[in-house]
């Protein structure tokens, strides 16, 4: 799935149909690649998950998956504990060096 999210172009289309279906030529006119290009990029999203597909006739619309994303989301769910707490150390380490010189000019 990162290797999917990984390209601009596959990102680019995913900020297309976020906000509902698009047709695969409607997608393909906003890009200067092939219909077969773009057509590429597509297939490489659904099959990772991140773009849902049916048919409408001949036309085939492509939209956002809501669920794609969920496993990206749990591992970083998972990290992010871990450097908010890393973060929240440095800057009160930062904070006891600054308040350190001023607590020892200070006369009881």
């Amino acid at each position: 799935m990162l290797r999917a999210l990984a390209d601009p172009h596959r990102r680019q289309i995913l900020r297309l149909v976020r906000g509902g279906e698009l047709a695969a030529g409607e997608i393909a006119s906003h890009f200067d690649a092939t219909q077969q290009g773009v057509s590429h990029h597509l297939q490489v999203l659904a099959k990772a998950g991140l773009l849902s597909e049916r048919r409408d006739g001949v036309r085939r619309l492509y939209a956002l998956d809501p669920h794609g994303l969920d496993p990206v989301r749990e591992v970083l769910a998972d990290l992010w504990p871990s450097a908010l707490e890393r973060l929240k150390y440095v800057v009160e380490q930062d904070q006891q060096k600054v308040a350190a010189p001023k607590r020892a000019g200070r006369k009881p």
